[in-house]
C-alpha cells in the first residue's frame, strides 16, 4: 500500500484527494484547502493566521 496523498480540508480536517487550495483572501499568507464536500456544502473555513472565516 502506497503512501496517502491529499491534503487536510481546512473546514472539516478530513484528508482529501478532491480540494481546493487558495490564499487567504483576508491575509494572503495562508493555503487554505476545501474539500468538494465542504465548498457544496458552504461550511466555514477559518485562517489560523489572520483569524478570518469564510463560508
Amino acid at each position: 500500500m502506497g503512501p496517502l496523498a491529499g491534503k487536510i480540508c481546512s473546514s472539516c480536517g478530513r484528508l482529501t484527494a478532491e480540494y481546493t487550495e487558495f490564499k487567504c483572501p483576508k491575509c494572503g499568507s495562508s493555503n487554505l484547502v476545501r474539500c468538494k464536500h465542504c465548498r457544496e456544502t458552504y461550511n466555514k473555513y477559518k485562517c489560523a493566521e489572520c483569524k478570518f472565516e469564510g463560508p
